[in-house]
């Protein structure tokens, strides 16, 4: 029976990643009191499901599916079994609606109507997690989806369909050895699954707002550091819209100050596996229950507050306005906005491993507002309006009409991962490789305008007339197809509004939108071994070689020397990187830097080949192809065959086993025997995630065709 305190916390419709943000480093003080009395159960509320299982064996909060990578019969998920259970909260009493001893249960969520529950289910002797629903009285039991895929955490959406997350997107984590899950979207029946996302990292907990977008936490290092970015996006249900809700200006878990410096080579406190770093290395969600008030912006520190001292709470989940369920170890709490809290369940049958997961109350609901479809998947491309690039928080002393054009750069997932490090990819730089797809022009007002591909994972670097950096954006944006969406500035503080004075519209929209325009003296992904050693060799290794090494400093080709992992990078790579400055790269530190300190402006590299330094002067081609490598990351290796151990000629054997397993090469294929190109292997793995529209001829995007 639906009564007015039931419908009050529905249309609160709070996000149970919303409330939990772990190791919030940005947080306000701990509230908790210290009172007797706890909260009183909301009336209306009667009853509760949740689940149970065990932690998994390992400590990240993202690694609870799959396998390592190391070895597939070393399972990441939880084992020994678990349950779905229907507790009445007047009586005590306990309902198991499906219990499986071998199998593993997660992640339920009750249908509006308060009559099935939706939920991940790995039946046993099974190694993937499938969407299953059931009916509320244990009956009714239906798979959804199939496949060698996890899908877990879903959400029921207000149009009927279903978001998850899924590991359908054949990535992993690039600094762990575990796959990882992106957002995606199904028909209530399974069918018709497609991503939400292009993210290289890891998405978790979707969940509906009052408005009807999707709140959820995203994780991503785009050129900065791997643990410290784990905070709350939205995005519209059809995957269009997608904004920062709060965080991801700040890191959450490691702090700016450095702990030491070895040239260029630094050092931070609390790296992993420090008590401290709930944000990153927590098992199952565990973190401080916070609430956030997003009304001052989603950079605003003192709009998260924490409700209880203690750090090891677990699925916070509305049940008023100001109550929530949260579950503890074996335990099912109420806990209040005064951080007082009230037992109400507690395993005590269960095996001692079993804990108590995600607690979602009974009730009837009313379904958030449908927002309509703005994707057109007849389209391969979207199109982003910026509105004045010198805008932002960090842009002082970036003068009007300086920024010439934007480089557009695309964030690359990795097909394995076997090492808690880069691995032969940076060292202690980008964890991930970067394409380059060409420039944009920015007009004298700062604007641009421009189709960029569907479903890839954008970045952009605004370059001055001289094509250096001005300043590196250090995170992604992903369009839709046929999405149009903008931005105001280039950094800007997220509750700035647009401004144009003294004229009627932007320059660049009195035009139709850009093309990319590809860099033809430039490789796609420039590859250190195959594209600046030889410039080092030509112009640099006559006073930096082995016969004279001035300064200390050897840039002949050398040996290869173990980076973080398995993974080997050049002598010389390694010579140039660990010299401060030389090579100004996202050191794996903070983003927001200021003008000119990443990439070609904040590289003293650059300045060795423009005459200055001993006559050395290099083509125009190759100093663009400096260049480039700098903006973009500055990697090592250009291929990820190149980690664990492995090279663009014989690649670590879990490369060919997860290339193999996605389908790119051929289940019986052996480099020992057969011709190998890495580079050609990793462009299919690739190209497999584009956006591809149907047969029928692609509408026109203004007066050019799609890229």
């Amino acid at each position: 029976m639906r009564n007015k305190t039931t419908r009050k916390y529905a249309r609160t419709g709070l996000a149970r990643s919303a409330l939990l943000i772990a190791a919030c480093t940005f947080a306000g003080a701990a509230t908790t009191r210290a009172d007797d009395v706890g909260p009183t159960l909301p009336a209306g509320l009667d009853q509760v499901v949740y689940a149970t299982r065990a932690f998994g064996p390992d400590g990240h909060y993202y690694a609870n599916f799959g396998y390592y990578c190391f070895d597939p019969q070393q399972k990441v998920y939880s084992q020994g079994g678990g349950g779905l259970w229907r507790l009445d909260l007047r009586t005590g009493e306990v309902t198991a609606l499906l219990q499986d001893d071998q199998g593993g249960i997660r992640d339920p969520v009750v249908h509006y109507d308060a009559q099935k529950v939706l939920f991940s289910y790995r039946q046993s002797g099974a190694d993937h997690y499938h969407l299953y629903e059931i009916q509320l009285d244990g009956t009714g039991l239906r798979q959804l989806t199939d496949g060698p895929y996890d899908d877990i955490e879903p959400a029921y959406l207000p149009d009927g369909d279903i978001a998850f997350s899924s590991s359908r997107c054949h990535r992993w984590v690039m600094c762990w050895k575990t796959s990882v899950a992106i957002l995606h979207r199904c028909d209530p029946d399974g069918g018709n699954i497609r991503p939400l996302s292009s993210n290289a990292a890891m998405e978790n907990t979707p969940a509906v707002l009052p408005d009807g977008r999707l709140l959820y936490t995203r994780w991503e290092y785009v050129h900065r550091s791997q643990l410290c970015y784990h905070h709350l996006w939205t995005m519209n249900p059809d995957g269009t819209g997608v904004m920062t809700f709060y965080g991801n200006m700040h890191p959450t878990g490691k702090p700016y100050q450095l702990a030491s410096q070895d040239g260029n080579v630094v050092r931070y406190d609390n790296v992993p596996g420090a008590v401290a770093m709930l944000g990153h290395g927590r098992t199952e969600h565990q973190g401080y229950v916070t609430i956030i008030d997003p009304r001052s912006g989603p950079d605003d520190p003192p709009s998260a507050q924490r409700i209880h001292s203690g750090g090891n709470w677990r699925d916070p989940q509305p049940v008023a306005a100001d109550t929530f369920l949260v579950a503890r170890g074996r335990e099912l709490h109420l806990m209040d906005a005064q951080g007082r809290t009230r037992l109400l369940h507690q395993l005590r049958d269960a095996s001692p491993e079993i804990m108590l997961h995600e607690p979602v109350p009974i009730t009837v609901r009313s379904r958030e507002r449908v927002i309509p479809c703005r994707r057109d998947p007849a389209d391969a491309t979207g199109t982003l309006v910026l509105a004045d690039v010198t805008r932002g928080r960090n842009m002082e002393g970036v003068a009007p009409g300086e920024i010439k054009k934007l480089l557009v750069l695309e964030d690359l997932p990795g097909p394995f991962h076997n090492s808690p490090g880069f691995d032969g990819i940076s060292l202690w730089g980008t964890f991930t490789l970067t394409r380059i797809l060409g420039t944009v022009p920015v007009e004298p007002d700062g604007s641009a305008h421009f189709m960029a591909p569907a479903m890839r994972s954008l970045f952009f670097v605004a370059l001055d007339e001289h094509d250096l950096s001005v300043q590196n954006m250090q995170s992604f944006v992903t369009l839709q197809p046929g999405e149009t969406t903008s931005c105001v500035g280039c950094h800007e503080p997220r509750t700035t509004a647009p401004a144009n004075p003294g004229h009627a519209s932007l320059l660049a929209l009195r035009r139709p939108a850009s093309r990319i325009e590809p860099l033809a003296a430039v490789p796609e992904i420039v590859d250190f071994r195959r594209h600046v050693q030889p410039i080092l060799e030509q112009h640099c290794v006559e006073c930096h070689g082995p016969q004279r090494a001035d300064g200390q400093l050897r840039l002949d080709r050398g040996r290869d020397i173990p980076s973080h992992g398995r993974g080997q990078v050049h002598s010389s790579y390694m010579a140039l990187v660990n010299r401060l400055g030389e090579v100004a790269d996202g050191r794996n530190a903070h983003g927001n830097r200021p003008p000119r300190s990443m990439g070609s402006s904040g590289s003293k590299l650059m300045s060795r080949f423009d005459g200055t330094h001993h006559d050395v002067r290099v083509s125009s081609d190759q100093l663009a192809t400096i260049r480039c490598w700098l903006d973009a990351g500055a990697a090592a290796n250009g291929t990820y065959a190149a980690m664990d151990g492995g090279s663009a000629e014989r690649p670590s054997p879990l490369y060919i086993r997860e290339m193999q397993r996605y389908g790119i090469l051929p289940p019986t294929f052996d480099p020992a025997r057969e011709p190998f190109d890495a580079y050609a292997t990793d462009q299919a793995y690739w190209q497999s995630f584009w956006h591809r529209p149907p047969a029928a001829p692609t509408r026109q995007l203004g007066n050019h065709s799609p890229l």
